[in-house]
C-alpha cells in the first residue's frame, strides 16, 4: 500500500512545480495502531500523504476530558517532526457527534479542534450540529451501519431540506431539519454556525492557534485546559472546555503569574464575549467553553515546570520589527527520548 501511495506521491509532485502551485493530499486509514497511522506521513526523506486523516475524535463514545486529552496527546506524541497534525470530529463512517455525545457537545468540540495545533477537518453538517437519520427511516436494502450519517445536508426548512428539488431523497432528510438548518441559524447569535464561523475566524487570523505552541495545565473527567503561545508574541490564549457538569475552577493555582482578570474572546455562551473573569473562580455549565486571551512575557514551554507538558509540530516564531514568521534555529529545541515531546530548551534571544 505506501508504495502505491509514494507514486501518488511523486505524481502529484510532477504536478506542483508552477510557483504558488501545490498539490495537497491525504489519505484515510482506519486502525487502532496509531504507530501505523502515521506512516502514511512517510519517512524522512521519503513523502507520502500531507497528513493521515485524524479521526480518533469521531470514535469518542463518551463526553470525558480524559478521553479527549488521551487523543490529543497521542497523535501530538506519535507525529513526525516537522509534521503538521489535524482534527476532524465527525466522518461518514461514523455516527454523528450530537448522536455519539449530545448536542450540548457540539460546540465544545469544534471550539477544541479549532484551537488545537494543526488543521480542523469539519464534515458536513457538524458545523449546525446535525444528527445521525434513525434507523426506522430506512427501508431494508440500506446498510443501515454506514448510512445514518451521510443524509442530505440541512440547508433550510423547506422541501427536502433545500438539497433537492425532486420528488425524494435517495436517503431521507432527518425528521429535525425544520430547526436544524444553515438558513436558521444564521440569524441566531447563539447557534451553532455563528460560533462556528467565529472559530473559523479566529483560526485563520491568529498565529497562537495555527503555528503555536500548545502547553497542557490540566486533564481530568472534567476539564482540558491548555494554552495556545509563541515564541515573539507577548500575549496567550488559554482555552478552558468543560466536558462534565457545572462546576468552578481556579485557573491561579494552575499558572501563578496569570493575571487575576483576563478577557474571554470567544465563548461558546456568546453573552459572556469579551468580557473579564476572575481566575480564581471561574464558573462553567456543562459542555461550555472559554477561550481566554492576555498579555505575557512569561511563556510556558520556557519553564521546567511545563517542559514536559508542552508540543510543537512545527517550530516557528514570529518577528514584530518585520512582521514575519520563521523557522526557529532547530538547537534551541530538544525531543525528549522517553516521551517523544518536543520543548524548547532555553528562552530565544
Amino acid at each position: 500500500m505506501h508504495d502505491i501511495v509514494r507514486s501518488f506521491r511523486q505524481t502529484m509532485d510532477q504536478h506542483s512545480r508552477e510557483p504558488g502551485r501545490y498539490r495537497f493530499m491525504g489519505t484515510e486509514a482506519y486502525g487502532d495502531s496509531i504507530d501505523r497511522t502515521m506512516m502514511y506521513y512517510g519517512l524522512p526523506f521519503i513523502q507520502e500523504a500531507d497528513f493521515p486523516f485524524n479521526n480518533y475524535f469521531t470514535r469518542l463514545e463518551s463526553p470525558s476530558g480524559n478521553n479527549v486529552f488521551e487523543v490529543i496527546t497521542s497523535w501530538m506524541k506519535h507525529i513526525p517532526e516537522g509534521k503538521w497534525p489535524n482534527w476532524m470530529i465527525g466522518g461518514p463512517d461514523n455516527a454523528r457527534l450530537t448522536s455519539r455525545l449530545g448536542k450540548e457537545y457540539v460546540n465544545i468540540m469544534n471550539m477544541l479542534v479549532f484551537t488545537l495545533p494543526g488543521t480542523p477537518i469539519t464534515y458536513y453538517g457538524e458545523e449546525i450540529g446535525m444528527g445521525n437519520i434513525l434507523a426506522t427511516n430506512l427501508n431494508e436494502s440500506y446498510n443501515v451501519d454506514t448510512l445514518l450519517s451521510k443524509s442530505p445536508m440541512q440547508w433550510d426548512n423547506s422541501s427536502n431540506a433545500g438539497f433537492s428539488e425532486g420528488s425524494h431523497t435517495w436517503l431521507p432528510i432527518s425528521t429535525d431539519y425544520y430547526t436544524v438548518n444553515v438558513d436558521v441559524q444564521k440569524t441566531q447569535p447563539r447557534s451553532a454556525l455563528m460560533l462556528y464561523q467565529e472559530l473559523s475566524l479566529l483560526h485563520a487570523n491568529e498565529l497562537l492557534l495555527n503555528r503555536g505552541w500548545f502547553c497542557y495545565l490540566k486533564t481530568d473527567s472534567q476539564f482540558v485546559v491548555y494554552t495556545r503561545e509563541m515564541d515573539g508574541i507577548d500575549r496567550i490564549f488559554l482555552v478552558v472546555l468543560n466536558f462534565g457538569e457545572s462546576s468552578l475552577l481556579n485557573l491561579k493555582q494552575m499558572i501563578s503569574s496569570i493575571p487575576t482578570k483576563v478577557r474571554i474572546r470567544l465563548s461558546t455562551n456568546s453573552t459572556n464575549k469579551g468580557s473579564e473573569v476572575d481566575t480564581q473562580a471561574i464558573a462553567l455549565g456543562k459542555g461550555e467553553g472559554l477561550i481566554l486571551e492576555y498579555n505575557t512575557k512569561t511563556l510556558l514551554h520556557h519553564q521546567t515546570d511545563f517542559r514536559d507538558r508542552c508540543f510543537v509540530s512545527n517550530r516557528a516564531c514570529y518577528s514584530s520589527v518585520l512582521n514575519i514568521l520563521y523557522s526557529c534555529a532547530r538547537h534551541l529545541d530538544e525531543r525528549d527520548e522517553d516521551t517523544g515531546i518536543l520543548f524548547c530548551s532555553k528562552h530565544l534571544q
